[in-house]
């Protein structure tokens, strides 16, 4: 999904670039010596079609802004509902008894003195 988005978005932004390049601005009415006088108020500002075409592309652009926004922030959280099924308690383990020392050693009995 969030590829889609991604591709959809940038195919927009690529689009939106050429048509916005493609279009005579306000200012296309004047000329390099003679100025535009009151043609610059009275330009069409293109076709029906750009218009509608870049209205299209930067609404597009907008959705994808918000949508991958979306997705984005979204990478960490998990639902509750998704989440694994909880693993059955078991009885707390008893702790062993502690080791019971063993018995002292007996010294060795001391060697008897040869007669």
């Amino acid at each position: 999904m969030y590829a889609v988005l991604m591709t959809v978005h940038i195919l927009a932004c690529v689009l939106m670039i050429l048509v916005v390049l493609l279009q005579a601005g306000r200012g296309a009415g004047f000329n390099v010596f003679g100025g535009g006088g009151d043609s610059l108020f009275a330009t069409p500002t293109g076709s029906s079609f750009m218009r509608k075409l870049t209205a299209w592309l930067a609404g597009t652009f907008a959705i994808t802004s918000l949508l991958l926004t979306l997705l984005q922030g979204r990478v960490g959280f998990r639902s509750v509902t998704s989440a694994d099924a909880p693993l059955p308690m078991s009885a707390p383990a008893v702790p062993a008894a502690p080791a019971q020392p063993a018995a002292p050693a007996q010294p060795a009995a001391p060697a008897q003195p040869a007669k």
